[in-house]
């Protein structure tokens, strides 16, 4: 089974959303230790600000207080229901301290991470940075100390900060997200059949999860038994 995901490491509901989705693959038989390799999970490009700076000159807080009136003050009232949702999934967040930041540079560190396997590390690495710790994710130092820290090659994480290397995978991603119909993230999509919108409660995950298993691997009926020959020989 294959679950790709489109989100960004600015969206709070996709880290709500992973830990959702992780909470149902811990109920689910194929995702077990002892069933490695059955599940295969993938994460994919999505930029809900692409217009974000490079370099933040303001917090969330503000930038929503600014956008929608009211000041810091109002933005954090905006942001105090998700910072409650997040904190039923044991995420404290301190997301009106974070700061409006570009991701393009994160998203590209993360198809590094893809092809040096280590992509589920830095994804959970780079949202609990920005939603745990307030830091700035569009720092080049921020995510080189991220990348380092997951154990991708620092030479190799350089080359990709300092370029566009992986720029035209970003894209890539979203315009598949906009095929498949995708106006928001987090978006699930299992093995290609089955997609999911938004952090949905984990037994929406765990129903999509056993039903995708199901119809991908049918259960035949066996009837009968008896004489038949078998591994250990053909008994006469």
């Amino acid at each position: 089974m294959r679950i790709e995901i489109w989100s960004d490491v600015v969206c709070p509901w996709c880290y709500i959303g992973k830990r959702r989705l992780e909470g149902a693959l811990s109920r689910f038989e194929q995702a077990r230790p002892e069933a490695a390799g059955q599940v295969e999970i993938v994460w994919r490009s999505y930029q809900l600000d692409p217009a974000a700076p490079g370099e933040p000159s303001e917090t969330v807080a503000e930038h929503l207080g600014r956008k929608y009136g009211g000041g810091p003050a109002a933005g954090q009232q905006m942001i105090d229901r998700v910072e409650a949702v997040a904190a039923e999934e044991g995420l404290v967040y301190r997301l009106g301290e974070a700061q409006r930041a570009n991701t393009v540079d994160a998203h590209r560190l993360l198809h590094l991470a893809a092809a040096e396997g280590r992509q589920g590390e830095l994804k959970e690495a780079l949202l609990a940075a920005y939603f745990l710790d307030a830091r700035n994710v569009a720092d080049p130092g921020v995510l080189a100390e991220l990348a380092a820290d997951v154990g991708l090659d620092e030479v190799r994480v350089k080359e990709v900060l300092t370029g566009d290397e992986y720029a035209a995978a970003v894209e890539a991603d979203i315009r598949r997200a906009a095929a498949y119909g995708a106006t928001g993230v987090p978006f699930f999509v299992v093995d290609q059949k089955y997609g999911v919108a938004g952090a949905q409660p984990g037994e929406v995950f765990d129903q999509v999860l056993e039903r995708a298993w199901a119809e991908s691997r049918p259960v035949i009926d066996v009837i009968g038994g008896a004489d038949a020959c078998g591994p250990d020989g053909c008994p006469v």
